[in-house]
């Protein structure tokens, strides 16, 4: 049994080498589970004891193994806020739940296999691990970061069609290559006929070579539309866990406007600052004073000689009601309290937008599933959170310029939701500002995976991507998805650019998560088919 645990780590190995931030590596991912699926056909084909126990612990080890080597940042995050035992603790739950989940998917493949046949119970798993992919987007503890399509971030010139499929097109691709070869290996082991196994492998061979070179043709024959439009990025580089201790709001807001103006043009239209950048002691501005406050009056003076000019920026806010008009207010006096992590479009008059952050992260800025996990209370404190959780809005809402120009305020990790960023698409906008605060994290795989992941949004929706980061790494991503410039991570930086405006809508954007519900309805027929199928296969998987 001990060489099969060892073919599961070989799994979890290549995942991990394949995974971003490491450059040219992705095509790892096409053969990454080969050596998983190897061990699991040995265990059912075998005479061992417990095989569904076996089945879901070789599934769960590489799942642990591949999930904490890539996102091993998230405890450095904990760790710089509380003691280790305490970290390690709740960053089981980003590294282990989903690698229970995909464990599931690999024992309820087995189940399948006890009933069906071979390539039956693939396309079962196929539908199994794109269920558990669309969950973990959208329940309360949602953390699409490794969703398999995103693995090749570093390679987007082999995913062009993401334009068609999100990111999930990729998921599927990858799955059909490796239940290919592994097809292809059993049949030699297995002594199948010599025609059969050239077929397995041919075929195999066009699953990558197709969908490989009409991305390659595609990258290298798309054009952009003219439409210029001339947007500063800022990075003012303040450390998020002294953001009120060692520089004054107003210091930081003279620094930003002071980094905005060393590259600014007259024909400036965007000045995109990042997450919180507005800073303001908990709980933040005022949104129904804000105009009134020293700081929008300061704001006013910078954009006076940009005409079109406009600040895309984030802001901690809070709105004051009379009583309780939504879940996260809570008590403030004789009133109620709603707090948000928010961004903020301020132009040169009297009017202003907010978005209020709906993607929370679970943990730091809201409870999920209620008091359920009222433990993680001192994590809200620790980041700058509340701890009744943040105020949120239910649907993307695209700021506009005077000049009639769309722009998608996306903040922090939402930029990981494909589908919720084609929202913004839908609802009009022209491009996409990301703005971010990945300090958090420290100098690690975090920042460069979450500037890789905003490459696959703009090439699903065919829009320029201005990212602004705190700290870093900020950038201009353009519309095949190509670092056209980025910051150095850690240092203050001012950067410009001419963006195409772009208000064609992708085939994507249209039909948003059209794979994902087509693979969790597969997954309930599949489902039906473990409840009412006549059982087989026993001499197999007994």
């Amino acid at each position: 049994m001990k060489h099969l645990y060892l073919q599961a780590l070989l799994s979890a190995a290549l995942l991990w080498l394949a995974w971003p931030p490491i450059p040219y590596t992705a095509p790892l991912l096409w053969v990454a589970f080969v050596p998983l699926l190897l061990a699991l056909e040995s265990v059912m084909r075998g005479d061992y004891q417990k095989k569904g126990t076996n089945v879901f612990l070789l599934g769960g080890l590489t799942g642990v193994v591949w999930n904490t080597a890539s996102i091993y940042w998230v405890f450095n995050a904990m760790n710089a806020v509380m003691p280790v035992y305490a970290a390690a603790f709740v960053a089981l739950i980003p590294f282990g739940l989903a690698a229970f989940l995909m464990a599931l998917a690999f024992r309820l493949y087995y189940q399948l296999r006890k009933r069906h046949s071979i390539g039956i119970s693939l396309v079962g798993l196929v539908c199994f691990w794109i269920a558990y992919e669309y969950l973990h987007q959208t329940w309360d503890l949602a953390f699409p970061w490794m969703t398999l399509g995103n693995g090749f971030a570093s390679t987007h010139q082999l995913v062009q069609w993401y334009e068609y499929t999100g990111v999930y097109g990729g998921t599927v691709w990858l799955w059909a290559v490796n239940c290919g070869v592994f097809l292809a290996i059993l049949a030699a082991k297995d002594g199948f006929a010599r025609s059969r196994r050239y077929a397995l492998w041919g075929s195999t061979a066009a699953l990558v070579a197709l969908p490989s070179l009409w991305s390659i043709w595609r990258y290298a024959t798309y054009e952009e539309h003219e439409n210029p439009s001339n947007v500063v990025i800022v990075q003012p580089n303040v450390d998020p866990y002294g953001k009120f201790s060692f520089i004054a709001p107003e210091e930081q807001l003279e620094n930003l406007i002071q980094l905005s103006k060393s590259v600014a043009q007259p024909n400036t239209e965007f000045f995109v600052w990042p997450e919180t950048a507005i800073a303001h002691p908990p709980p933040g501005y005022d949104e129904g004073e804000f105009l009134g406050h020293p700081a929008f009056q300061q704001l006013q003076q910078f954009l006076s000689p940009y005409k079109n000019g406009n600040i895309l920026s984030g802001i901690e806010s809070y709105r004051l009601y009379n009583e309780q008009q939504t879940p996260t207010a809570r008590p403030w006096g004789k009133d109620y309290l709603d707090v948000f992590n928010a961004a903020i479009l301020i132009e040169n008059s009297a009017k202003l937008q907010f978005y209020h952050k709906s993607k929370l992260v679970a943990g730091v800025e809201q409870f999920p599933f209620g008091g359920a996990l009222a433990f993680m209370k001192p994590l809200f404190s620790a980041f700058g959170g509340t701890t009744g959780g943040y105020g949120r809005q239910d649907k993307p809402s695209v700021f506009y310029s005077q000049s009639g120009i769309g722009a998608a305020p996306v903040i922090c990790y939402e930029s990981i939701w494909g589908n919720y960023v084609a929202e913004y698409i839908r609802e009009g906008a022209q491009f996409v500002a990301v703005i971010t605060n990945d300090g958090w994290w420290g100098n690690t795989a975090g920042k460069d995976q979450h500037l890789a992941y905003a490459k696959l949004r703009a090439i699903e929706t065919r829009r320029w991507v201005a990212r602004s980061a705190n700290t870093g790494i900020s950038g201009f991503i353009n519309q095949r998805g190509d670092v056209v410039q980025k910051t150095q991570w850690w240092v203050p930086a001012a950067i410009k650019q001419d963006i195409n405006l772009n208000e064609e809508i992708t085939f994507y954007v249209r039909t948003g998560d059209y794979l994902a519900y087509a693979g969790c309805m597969g997954s309930l027929v599949f489902g039906l088919l473990l409840l009412f199928g006549r059982v087989k296969r026993k001499s197999i998987c007994k």
